[in-house]
């Protein structure tokens, strides 16, 4: 089942092949057998890679739910592992990964010496039914019954600096008073973005980078001033710039944002997974009295 679904999602022998870890003639000969064992053609094939036939379509169904519930099966055994050792994936957007995650492993190290993390650093939604990931953090909550969610924060995002530019700046009466980091255009939809492109002069950002390590070491550095959430300013040396009471409407519309763990319900009581979750439940609730005091 495997060869069909690599074969069906990737449309192309080399590239299936290369995915299950197998040599291209024996993926094609595994697939051919498949094939012949159900009695029917699943795939054209042609220079331009795979077809699927309207059976591979209806197969497809199938499958998937097979895939599924061999998924189930393997988080039911490994639910009886008890020991709070061994791998735990998460998937987390680059910002947070470097500034909040990865300090906080510091804490997972001193109580669970046995975990090791693995980190996607990325804004794409992995696919914790499919094992892409056993925890995720995300900026919104997942609907999907077997996902469960815990609010770890909400926060405002702040026009932060370094402090040193704070005082030169002083209290700004217009936005375009001071030089600011945004992204580019791939992420130009953002909200942050969106508030950036309507209160601040296009001549006035220095710097454009969708990069979010970077926007932050910007502001550290005091080369300009980024939008990012209030917790920040608890990890890294940034201070909120100081701003005229005529501009406190465009304060409040600011995005706010939520951050969401994420695990699936299966999963959740296996102990490496159990006690990843409850390390970071624990570590970011030391930012929420700097959320509340700041966000304001």
């Amino acid at each position: 089942m495997r060869i069909f679904l690599a074969a069906h999602r990737l449309r192309n022998l080399g590239a299936a092949a290369r995915r299950l870890g197998l040599d291209i003639s024996t993926m094609s000969r595994r697939l051919t057998a498949f094939e012949e064992s159900i009695g029917v053609r699943l795939f054209e094939r042609g220079r331009h890679g795979l077809a699927p036939t309207p059976a591979a379509d209806a197969v497809l169904v199938a499958a998937e739910a097979m895939e599924v519930a061999h998924g189930h099966l393997g988080r039911q055994a490994r639910a009886f592992d008890r020991a709070p050792e061994g791998v735990v994936r998460i998937s987390v957007p680059p910002g947070l990964a470097d500034t909040f995650l990865v300090p906080a492993l510091s804490v997972l190290r001193e109580r669970f010496a046995g975990i090791v993390i693995e980190l996607e650093t990325s804004i794409r939604v992995v696919d914790l039914a499919r094992h892409e990931a056993d925890l995720a953090l995300r900026s919104i909550r997942p609907t999907a019954a077997e996902l469960v969610p815990r609010k770890l924060m909400t926060a405002r995002s702040m026009p932060l600096t370094s402090p040193a530019l704070v005082r030169t700046l002083g209290v700004i009466r217009d936005w375009n008073d001071a030089p600011w980091v945004t992204a580019d255009q791939d992420l130009a939809s953002l909200a942050v973005s969106r508030w950036v492109a309507k209160h601040v002069a296009r001549e006035r950002i220095v710097l454009r980078t969708s990069h979010w390590g970077s926007q932050i070491a910007a502001a550290v550095a005091g080369v300009a001033v980024a939008l990012l959430p209030v917790p920040y300013v608890t990890v890294r040396e940034l201070a909120i710039v100081r701003h005229a009471r005529s501009l406190d409407g465009d304060i409040e519309s600011l995005p706010v944002d939520d951050l969401w763990l994420v695990g699936h319900r299966a999963q959740r009581e296996i102990p490496r997974i159990a006690a990843v979750w409850e390390v970071l439940v624990e570590y970011f609730a030391r930012f929420e009295p700097a959320v509340k005091s700041r966000s304001r």
